[in-house]
Order: C-alpha cells, then structure tokens, then sequence
C-alpha cells in the first residue's frame, strides 16, 4: 500500500472515519454473526436467503472496514486552525454569489472523502472549489471544467 495518495479530511472528517470503523468493528461484525447463526440454524444453506443475505452484509461490513482502515493508513488532517484566511484553502468556509443567477452559497472545502454538497461540504476537486482555491475576498473568478462556464464573486472567507 505504498505510494497511495493521501486522503485529506478535517479533524471533524478523521473522528467520524474512525467512529465508523469502530461501529463496523464492534458492533456491525457481531450482528452479523448473529444473522449468519440464525440462518444456519435453518437448516439446508444452499437455498437458504437468510444465509445469502447474511453473506451479502458480511461482505459489505468487511469492504467498508478494508476501505476506512485504508483511508485511515494515509490520512493528512486538514489543519484548519492554520489555514491562510486571506485565501481560500482546504479547511476554507467561503460564501460566494453566482454573477448569473445572483445567488449566494457557502461551502466549506473539504477533502473528497468529506464531501456532502447538500450539506455545504465542496470537495476539493470539484471544478467550484478548484476555481475558488488560493482566490481573495472580493476577487471574480470563473469556473471551468463545466459544461457552462460561470462567474462567482468571493463575499467572505473564514
């Protein structure tokens, strides 16, 4: 697992990857022993649904385990505390105003594995938050890599 990319989240993002895996762990894995027991108990497994649904949550259960510890393996924090507030950067709150649609939104740059746009989490290679990186408040910038170019103005940053 050498070489691999550096997975970039918050200190908030790394608390809930790791509550994740612990849940998954300790909890989720004996829930399941528990529904492969009972379809044991069953009887005959080879057309047992019980036994292939339990199968199918095992398996899942343990991808998700194998994905976050490897997400875990190559974490880089997001150090919010000494991002640069004159520019945005990950770890940026940013409240900019569509020039075409003349609305205002605010994100928060996040690393990708963070992101939730619905709730105001951009990631960072999203083509806004690309747009917006290392940009100053007031500064105009245009977002590329869309289909339909547009405008945005930085309001504030924090």
């Amino acid at each position: 697992m050498e070489n691999q990319e550096k997975v970039l989240v918050t200190q908030t993002g790394y608390e809930q990857l790791k509550d994740e895996l612990h849940h998954l762990v300790h909890e989720e894995r004996n829930i399941v022993i528990q529904e492969l027991q009972e379809a044991r108990a069953q009887g005959d497994l080879s057309e047992n649904a019980d036994y292939d649904a339990a199968r199918d949550h095992q398996a899942r259960v343990e991808a998700r385990i194998t994905e976050l510890e490897g997400m875990l393996a190559n974490i880089e924090i997001i150090d919010d505390t000494k991002t640069k507030k004159k520019t945005v950067s990950l770890g940026s709150t940013v409240t900019i105003l569509d020039l075409d649609s003349n609305t205002e939104e605010t994100y928060t740059i996040v690393g990708s594995v963070e992101a939730d746009p619905f709730s105001g989490k951009l990631s960072n290679v999203t083509p806004l938050a690309a747009a917006l990186l290392d940009s100053k408040v007031g500064a105009t910038v245009t977002v590329t890599n869309v289909e339909n170019p547009y405008k945005v103005k930085i309001l504030s940053l924090s």
